[in-house]
């Protein structure tokens, strides 16, 4: 180890769950070292080039995994400050109380969380506020009861958003405010004021913010986590293996580190927090076997890298009649077949809006669909008629979804693409039969597969979840409540990999939430 010094804690990863951590832990006074693969990223014209982002995957890492055929595939990831909230929508939505219990779904069974939505409540509302997340508590008739409002009011829709929440109504839906993390400050008209940081502009959802107006991990919890003296950060750290010591190798000696120039580091901690992302913390702890934990660490029970889940989700672009041209477009939800429908007994998932789409995403992926399906539309008036919508479903946590390393150390991730998918399939066709109501070409619903990873759905992996799994018992689960692995005495997972089902809203808020109640358990045990 060298002159290297002896930590409270080691976090490996800054996004969601790691940066978030660290925010919670900065103003404790414990020695806190955060591990980044990445660096910052760079803040230039291309965050917001449609093309760089989207069609040339600019800012995607440079890495290839393996499917269970052994075929490569790019996955959706970016190694940065901030992790992937660096690019995700801020969508910050709750699970609901239903989605801590068992669920049954038309392909099986989601299972129950050891702990249920009230336990996490608290947590959900600091989350809430710590993440700038606008919206309006008691819209959405089928959420969880709540300890305290939004700090934040609703982003206001913009006129052909608004018609389209009335036009839902009408119907007899219940369309609410979609919550969104945005640093946005609003007139009384919903426009950005001149002191906003957020300026409603049409690159929320899937861009890096140049303007620092999204509430992404980097600027709201690490940059302020790295203000205390406490706190320290090494970017460009690539965290290869851990390694246990000891006759029983129950704890966590050292984290064994690739730095930038190639050479190798060792650092220690009472603590360890592995928060790299479902695939990536499962990889880690797979590749760190050793004699005493010969199927990886935290792996006694054979769940780690298993029960991988990642949304059954769709994007989809319905043509208005009449031009849409909405900028800031993700500020509504629909939530009403979340559960179930008049028509179908088991959950379908929700419905929410897109970032607004434009003539180089969909001329980008013209090969693909959009030449074939509009011919008689330009790109331009194709995007200028477009409303963009987001379907998401639950899939089900199936052991053989699994992540694995081959005799090279690549990543291999198993996937069964019809899992649970039928629920998605009903969603869509509710929303394909109102389009006329709706003021949209009826007919006029196109997949819109550039979200999709190039039509690679097993590259769309924005909201991978479930690898390392918590639970009460040791032979089912790799951590416990708490989220420490049930196999060692001073290993923690704090990411999307500990839940044990996904629910059908995007994962971020409830990883949030969790990192705040870990990092009081730390401050608890570390005092």
């Amino acid at each position: 180890m060298g002159d290297s010094p002896h930590y409270d804690v080691i976090i490996i990863g800054t996004g969601a769950g790691g940066g978030t951590l660290a925010h919670r832990l900065a103003p404790s006074g414990k020695r806190v070292l955060l591990l980044e693969r990445g660096d910052y990223l760079p803040r230039e014209r291309d965050n917001w080039d449609s093309t760089a982002v989207f069609v040339k995957g600019k800012y995607r890492a440079p890495e290839f995994w393996l499917d269970k055929h052994g075929n490569e595939f790019p996955p959706e990831v970016n190694y940065y400050v901030g992790g992937n909230t660096k690019f995700y929508g801020a969508a910050l939505f709750r699970l609901r109380p239903q989605d801590f219990g068992e669920l049954t779904h038309h392909d099986g069974l989601s299972p129950a969380w050891p702990l249920r939505y009230e336990d996490l409540e608290p947590y959900y509302t600091q989350a809430e506020h710590l993440y700038l997340v606008h919206g309006r508590h008691g819209e959405d008739p089928g959420e969880g009861p709540v300890s305290a409002q939004y700090a934040y009011p609703p982003v206001e829709h913009e006129p052909r958003i608004q018609q389209l929440s009335d036009d839902l109504e009408k119907q007899g839906l219940h369309p609410f405010h979609l919550p969104i993390g945005v640093n946005l400050s609003q007139d009384s008209n919903g426009r950005a004021t001149h002191s906003s940081v957020c300026i409603r502009c049409n690159r929320v959802d899937g861009f890096p913010c140049l303007v620092r107006g999204k509430s992404d991990a980097q600027v709201i919890c690490v940059e302020p986590a790295l203000q205390h003296p406490n706190v320290e950060m090494i970017t460009n750290a690539r965290v290869v293996r851990l390694e246990t010591a000891g006759p029983t190798g129950r704890s966590v000696s050292q984290v064994v580190t690739r730095l930038e120039d190639g050479s190798e580091a060792r650092y220690a901690a009472n603590i360890v927090v592995v928060a790299c992302g479902a695939v990536n913390s499962a990889a880690l702890l797979l590749a760190s076997a050793d004699e005493h934990h010969p199927r990886g660490l935290a792996n006694s029970s054979d769940v780690v890298g298993r029960h991988y889940m990642r949304h059954n989700n769709l994007a989809l672009m319905a043509i208005s009649k009449e031009p849409n041209d909405t900028q800031f477009q993700k500020t509504l939800a629909l939530h009403d077949w979340y559960l179930g429908a008049d028509d179908w007994d088991y959950p379908l998932g929700g419905i929410q809006m897109l970032g607004k789409s434009d003539a180089e995403q969909i001329h980008g992926e013209a090969p693909r669909w959009a030449g074939a399906v509009a011919p008689d539309m330009p790109f331009e008036v194709l995007a200028h008629h477009a409303v963009d919508f987001w379907l998401c479903g639950e899939d089900l946590p199936l052991p053989g979804n699994r992540v694995t390393l081959d005799r090279h150390g690549a990543i291999r991730l198993s996937l069964d693409e019809k899992n649970n998918i039928e629920g998605l399939s009903r969603l869509r066709h509710k929303l394909q039969h109102m389009l006329g109501h709706l003021g949209m070409h009826e007919h006029r619903l196109l997949p819109h597969s550039i979200y999709l990873h190039k039509g690679m759905p097993i590259g769309a992996t924005a909201h991978q979840a479930g690898t390392v799994r918590f639970g009460d018992d040791p032979a089912t689960s790799a951590l416990d409540i708490n989220c420490k692995a049930h196999d060692l005495d001073n290993l923690y997972v704090v990411d999307t990999s500990f839940f044990p089902s996904i629910g059908a809203v995007n994962p971020s808020l409830t990883a949030i939430a969790n990192a705040l109640r870990v990092g009081d358990h730390l401050i608890d045990r570390l005092s």
